[in-house]
C-alpha cells in the first residue's frame, strides 16, 4: 500500500472528480470529462503520487460556477481510474449517511481487486443537509454523526474480515448472517481516512482510520493538531494514525506568474457561491464579523492553505509543512491536466534533493 511507504512526504492529488476541484473560480480549466480524469490520474500515477482522491458531491453550491454542481460518483469514478493505474492508492470517498455498510463494503472490496489490493475509503459522515434531503435522510446532529459512523465502519471491517456469516444488532442497524465474498486483497483491509477535526471527529479518526485529513490553517496549529492526534491515537487506543492535509498550489516559473496567478483566481471567484457555502455551515456574519471575508477568500482558493510561487518556493513551503510532522500532502489545481504534469517535472527534482522524497 503506497500510503505506508517510506517517503518521507507523500504525495496525492485531490479533488478532480468534482467541476472546479478545490478552487471557487471562474479561473479552473478542469473539465469532467472521462479522458481528463484518465490523464491526470496516469500523471500523478507515473510521477509516483501516492494517493488519488476524490470527493463526494451530489449538488453544487449555487452561484456563478455551481462549484462541484457537475461530478463523477466516486466508487465507479475509482474503479475506472483503478483499471488505468498501476502504484498509486485509489480511494473512493463515501457518505456514510447515504450508503449501506455491506453495500460499501462489497463495493470497495471489487475496487480493491481491480487494482490489485490499491484502494482506500475516505470516510465522510455528510455535512450539505441539502445533499441528505435529497436521498429523503435529516442530517443528525453533530456528535450523533459520528456515533452512527462508528457503528458503519465496524460492520465494514467485520464484513472484510469474517469468513462466516455474522449477525449485528446494533443502535442504527439490525442485521443477520452477514457475509460476503471474496474479500479485499489490502491487508489487513483497505486504508482509512476521515476529515473530522471537531473533538467527536478526531476521536473517530484516531479510533477507527488510518490516516486523520485535516484543512491547514497556519504552520503552529497544524504542528500541534498533529501531536495531538498522535498523543490521543497512542494513549487511549493503543493505535498510530497519520495525517494528510490538503493545499492549493499555484507553481509557475516565477515568483511574479504565480503571484499573477492567484490575483487571477480571486479576481474570477464565484462570491456569491461562497455566500451560499457560508450560510449552509451555519457561519453568521453578526457572530464573526470581520473573519467572513477571510472565510469567503478561504473557499475561493480551495477552502485550504494555498502555496504559490517558483518552484524553488513550493519546494520550501512543502519542507515547512513536513517539518509540522504531516505525513503527506494531497493537491489541487486550476488546471490539472497540464499542472500535475508540471509539478513532476519541476518540483518532485527539488524534494528529492530537499530531503522529502527518493
Amino acid at each position: 500500500m503506497s500510503l505506508f511507504n517510506d517517503q518521507k512526504l507523500k504525495l496525492g492529488v485531490f479533488c478532480f472528480n468534482c467541476s472546479g476541484g478545490m478552487t471557487m473560480s471562474e479561473a479552473s480549466s478542469l473539465r469532467i470529462e472521462w479522458p481528463e480524469m484518465v490523464k491526470i490520474a496516469k500523471s500523478a500515477d507515473r510521477i509516483g503520487f501516492e494517493a488519488i482522491v476524490p470527493v463526494a458531491r451530489w449538488r453544487g453550491y449555487g452561484g456563478s460556477t455551481n462549484h462541484n454542481g457537475v461530478n463523477y460518483e466516486p466508487f465507479a469514478w475509482a474503479a475506472g481510474l483503478a483499471a488505468e493505474t498501476e502504484r498509486a492508492t485509489i480511494f473512493s470517498t463515501c457518505h456514510l449517511p447515504i450508503w449501506h455498510p455491506i453495500a460499501a463494503a462489497k463495493m470497495a472490496t471489487t475496487i480493491d481487486h481491480i487494482s490489485a489490493g490499491r484502494f482506500g475509503m475516505n470516510m465522510v459522515m455528510g455535512w450539505f443537509a441539502e445533499e441528505m434531503k435529497m436521498f429523503g435522510h435529516e442530517q443528525r446532529e453533530h456528535d450523533l454523526r459520528y456515533e452512527y459512523g462508528t457503528e458503519w465502519v465496524e460492520i465494514v471491517k467485520q464484513v472484510w474480515s469474517e469468513e462466516e456469516g455474522f449477525d449485528h444488532h446494533g443502535r442504527f442497524f439490525d442485521l443477520t448472517d452477514v457475509i460476503s465474498q471474496p474479500q479485499p486483497l489490502s491487508r489487513p483491509r483497505p486504508v482509512l481516512i476521515n476529515a473530522g477535526s471537531s473533538p467527536a471527529g478526531i476521536d473517530f479518526a484516531t479510533r477507527e482510520v488510518d490516516f486523520n485529513l485535516c484543512s491547514m490553517t497556519t504552520l503552529e496549529a497544524a504542528a500541534e493538531l498533529v501531536k495531538e492526534v498522535r498523543r490521543k491515537a497512542w494513549d487511549e487506543y493503543r493505535r498510530k494514525v497519520g495525517v494528510l492535509t490538503h493545499v492549493t498550489i499555484l507553481c509557475r516559473d516565477t515568483e511574479r506568474e504565480a503571484d499573477e496567478e492567484f490575483d487571477r483566481l480571486m479576481e474570477l471567484g464565484d462570491w456569491e457561491g461562497a455566500d451560499n457555502w457560508i450560510e449552509i455551515l451555519g457561519i453568521e456574519s453578526e457572530s464573526f464579523g470581520e473573519m467572513i471575508r477571510e472565510f469567503r477568500s478561504r473557499f475561493i482558493s480551495g477552502a485550504s492553505h494555498v502555496i504559490k510561487g517558483n518552484p524553488e518556493q513550493v519546494t520550501a513551503e512543502l519542507e515547512q509543512i513536513s517539518a509540522t510532522g504531516i505525513d503527506g500532502v494531497l493537491f489541487g489545481f486550476l488546471d490539472y491536466a497540464r499542472e500535475v504534469d508540471e509539478f513532476g517535472e519541476k518540483v518532485m527534482p527539488l524534494l528529492v534533493q530537499a530531503g522529502l522524497r527518493h
